[in-house]
């Protein structure tokens, strides 16, 4: 799912109104910030009351501004902290908007819950062993234990079933009749949740990195994520035939993978040895900007030093999204569950897709039971946009187009690239996205964007 990295974190103070009329204030950075009352628990709305934090870059021009569009960016988790460092990217929407984010319940400026322990997350999600498995269920069982303790009362009610009614009543508060919405990566599951519930209250629904809820099999949930990842291994090989800089060019890329597997483990110069389950979870093969650094690890690698296979990057996932995600997507624990998952995914994928068996695992084995939203199939009628990226296995083009089905009048815009494609500035499908946005109109059945 998307994950801004956020520089700093920013102070911004609200004041807590009635839902209704939430009182706008100025927070720093050109932003407003104000808070929306909601039931802690929406099947108990008599019940605890928590806050949500909302803040806004208001429409450049008051006069002309067509409403608000509501934004989430992914996660699930902390989105306001965020939105000085994205103005950029969002601010062609101030041309006609009033660009509207929300801390999901339990994240940020929203009533928080603060997670006691760290969650035991590791770098190395593809687990070899039941052994070392059954190790990573008792710490994760001990940190959702602990996290649902100090969740008070949103314990059991962090899920999008929950959120869609949030967004509603954030419609509600600021004003519109329907909710106008850009979701991204985990906000399209808010998404998905509100338009199976609120379908007359939805306006127009921009979705960027669908992640489908609408599948109960699991099996059919994974496979277009591994087909996404082993084709994404090839699209590297291609990469490395073509561009001498790369530091296998010459050499048969995908013989160099299987051998160094093969191999492995293989001794790491830092000391240690470097398993083949560790290698294989920390190849990067979606995004181009990763591929010459893993020729250069698989190069090292083969000649006998796994070292840079030690080195652990990218963004941590907040320790309270795997709480929210793994409501919205309950997933098999068993260990031998999950190795027959992959196994499955082998015939599939059997260079690198078959480790997409791993990371729900990795987020979900050893939680403890809660109130669950599962996967479900919906139906309703509402003229979205929807974009998923060919080459992203986070969230697969066959993603998009599953959900695309299911809304009745929703477009799919195919485009030859990876996540946050709005975000990541490609001009031809942010031209859709405008147009869509301002004047209802989707781009003619069967339009390609080029990749950049």
């Amino acid at each position: 799912m998307w994950k801004p990295i956020i520089a700093a974190v920013l102070s911004l103070t609200g004041t807590t109104a009635a839902p209704n009329s939430p009182l706008w204030q100025d927070c720093g950075d050109g932003l407003q910030c104000a808070q929306v009352t909601v039931p802690a628990d929406w099947a108990r709305p008599g019940g605890a009351k928590i806050t949500l934090g909302l803040a806004r870059l208001p429409a450049r021009d008051p006069s002309a501004k067509q409403g608000s569009l509501v934004v989430n960016l992914g996660g699930p988790g902390e989105q306001i902290a965020a939105l000085p460092y994205l103005k950029t990217q969002l601010g062609d929407l101030t041309q006609w908007f009033d660009v509207v984010m929300f801390d999901p319940r339990g994240f940020g400026r929203s009533t928080p819950v603060t997670c006691p322990a760290r969650s035991p997350q590791e770098a190395e999600y593809v687990f070899g062993t039941e052994d070392r498995y059954d190790r990573y269920v008792r710490a994760n069982r001990e940190f959702g234990t602990k996290c649902t303790a100090a969740a008070g009362a949103l314990a059991g009610n962090l899920n999008s079933w929950q959120v869609a009614r949030d967004m509603d009543a954030i419609r509600s508060a600021i004003g519109e009749p329907r909710l106008n919405y850009y979701g991204n990566s985990y906000g399209t599951m808010f998404a998905q949740a509100y338009a199976e519930y609120f379908p007359h209250k939805a306006g127009r629904m921009y979705l960027d990195s669908v992640i489908d809820h609408t599948d109960r099999s699991i099996r059919d949930w994974l496979v277009p994520k591994a087909e996404t990842d082993e084709r994404n291994l090839r699209r590297f090989a291609g990469w490395c035939a073509t561009d001498p800089g790369c530091a296998l060019h010459g050499r048969d890329v995908l013989q160099v993978w299987d051998e160094v597997l093969a191999r492995a483990p293989i001794p790491a110069a830092s000391g240690g040895t470097v398993s083949a389950t560790r290698i294989v979870s920390r190849s990067f093969v979606s995004y181009r900007p990763d591929w010459p650094g893993l020729a250069e690890s698989l190069k090292q690698a083969h000649a006998g030093d796994a070292t840079r296979f030690t080195v652990d990057v990218g963004a941590r996932d907040p320790d309270l999204s795997r709480i929210m995600f793994c409501a919205d997507f309950p997933y098999p624990a068993d260990y031998r569950a999950v190795r027959a998952l992959e196994s499955e995914m082998r015939e599939l994928a059997p260079r690198i897709g078959w480790r997409q068996a791993w990371p729900m695992a990795n987020h979900c084995a050893g939680l403890p039971p809660a109130r669950t939203f599962p996967q479900h199939p919906f139906r309703a009628h509402i003229p979205a946009l929807v974009v998923n990226g060919d080459y992203d296995s986070t969230t697969p083009p066959a993603y998009g187009r599953r959900v695309t089905a299911h809304l009745k009048g929703a477009r799919y815009l195919q485009v030859p690239a990876g996540h946050a494609v709005y975000l990541t500035g490609n001009p031809c499908v942010r031209g859709y996205v405008h147009k869509y946005l301002t004047t209802g109109e989707l781009p003619a059945a069967g339009t390609v964007c080029p990749e950049h």
